[in-house]
């Protein structure tokens, strides 16, 4: 469960809230198992400058010493009290590896912005220097609580990591375990873009999250995304698994316009009209293409079209199993596709004769599954059967403002 992204620091407010956790049983008195007092293992005999005797520095800790089942989304904190923080090191047994983290300018905080690992055993090793000149040293364990698989939900994203993707290709991350706060996770969830562009998230289900921006993204925009989910609470005793952190960039305006009554496709690319195709999409009533805007979600370049994976058996008079099918882009869930169709070409730009998807000839598919990439919009008009929330990629035909009502900080 390697953290892989770490947090923005917290403000004065959280730094404020970890010294109240402090625990006075973790000073760094002398111990002969976790470390000395002074620096001769002496007590300190100075004097203040009215003559008083010097209080003696101490390390505290928000996790006592000793301490088992912590849990993993614990932020540790050592502070330190008359005296200033030296040296801070905080190891992990197995691959959790050091705990990265930073003392405050005036030496009187090391705090870190990275959660526990699971099962793990933490060697804290912290040296002061006190008001009176010596320096007390503190070694100290602690064991965070185990999480089975069961306990914890693992982030897959897309796009991949340096794919070049189409102007409306939502990020998606789903988890292999349900997330019951919602709130505790997008409060961790991060997309950046350069040009900026405002977006958000929406919760398909407990398990699926989309964030797409208000319009269209921009062409050439680079994309960071931050799942910043390890170790954070996912609710009903679940925690993030893994941090996740992906960067893609945004391909070629690619926008391609279907009119269902008139059996042509404009195919545009930065706003420019680039070719005007014949097409045939879905017989009516039977099987009437979905109007809506659709999202290119995958490519095959030969693919087997069975009539039975969507629910028509290959014996009726419907039925149909064609192997080999060329240049084939998916745009919905359901089983519609653009793809090559050389049986319906004295259809195509005149008539719709397809079980729903929507075919062209062979060297016009071929010709633009060459220049589509995932994420290219196909926006479908002209039949009165709407394309379902949530069937494939069909994010955008919910207004901005139906779209912000999705998060789970709205």
């Amino acid at each position: 469960m390697p953290s892989l992204a770490v947090r923005s620091t917290t403000g004065a407010a959280a730094l404020l809230l970890a010294a109240t956790l402090l625990s006075a049983c973790e000073s760094g008195s002398a111990d002969p198992d976790t470390g000395t007092g002074s620096q001769d293992g002496t007590p300190s005999s100075s004097s203040s400058s009215d003559g008083a005797p010097a209080e003696a520095a101490s390390i505290r800790s928000n996790v006592k010493r000793g301490a088992r089942d912590v849990p993993v989304d614990t932020l540790l904190r050592i502070a330190a009290t008359h005296g200033r923080l030296s040296t801070v090191t905080v190891t992990g047994s197995g691959e959790a590896g050091a705990l990265e983290g930073e003392i405050s300018g005036d030496g009187g905080m090391w705090k870190t912005e990275d959660r526990l690992e699971p099962a793990t055993t933490y060697v804290v090793e912290a040296a002061v220097r006190g008001d009176d000149g010596d320096v007390v040293t503190r070694r100290s364990r602690f064991t965070t609580q185990d999480l089975s698989l069961d306990q914890q939900t693992y982030p897959s994203v897309a796009p991949l990591a340096g794919e070049t993707v189409g102007v409306g290709m939502p990020v998606i991350v789903s988890f292999d375990v349900p997330v019951t706060d919602r709130a505790s996770f997008e409060r961790h969830m991060k997309v950046t873009s350069t040009p900026e562009q405002a977006g958000g998230w929406y919760w398909l289900s407990d398990q699926v999250a989309h964030y797409r921006p208000k319009k269209y993204w921009r062409a050439g925009t680079e994309v960071s995304v931050d799942v910043d989910i390890n170790s954070v609470p996912a609710g009903n005793g679940i925690y993030g698994q893994e941090s996740r952190h992906v960067d893609f960039q945004v391909g070629d305006a690619h926008v391609y316009k279907v009119d269902m009554d008139s059996h042509q496709m404009r195919v545009f690319s930065g706003g420019k009209l680039l070719r005007t195709l014949p097409v045939t999409t879905g017989e009516e009533p039977k099987f009437t293409t979905r109007s809506g805007i659709k999202v290119i979600m995958e490519k095959y370049d030969a693919k087997r079209m069975d009539s039975e994976t969507v629910g028509i058996p290959n014996d009726s008079a419907d039925g149909y199993n064609i192997d080999n099918v060329q240049w084939a882009m998916r745009v919905t869930s359901s089983g519609e596709f653009i793809h090559a169709a050389p049986w319906s070409v004295a259809s195509q730009g005149s008539a719709n004769v397809s079980h729903g998807c929507t075919g062209l000839s062979t060297a016009n598919a071929d010709w633009l599954y060459h220049m589509s990439v995932r994420g290219d919009v196909v926006e479908y008009v002209g039949t009165d059967r709407s394309i379902e929330p949530g069937n494939g990629w069909s994010d955008w035909n919910l207004s901005w403002a139906e779209w912000q009502e999705g998060s789970a900080l709205a």
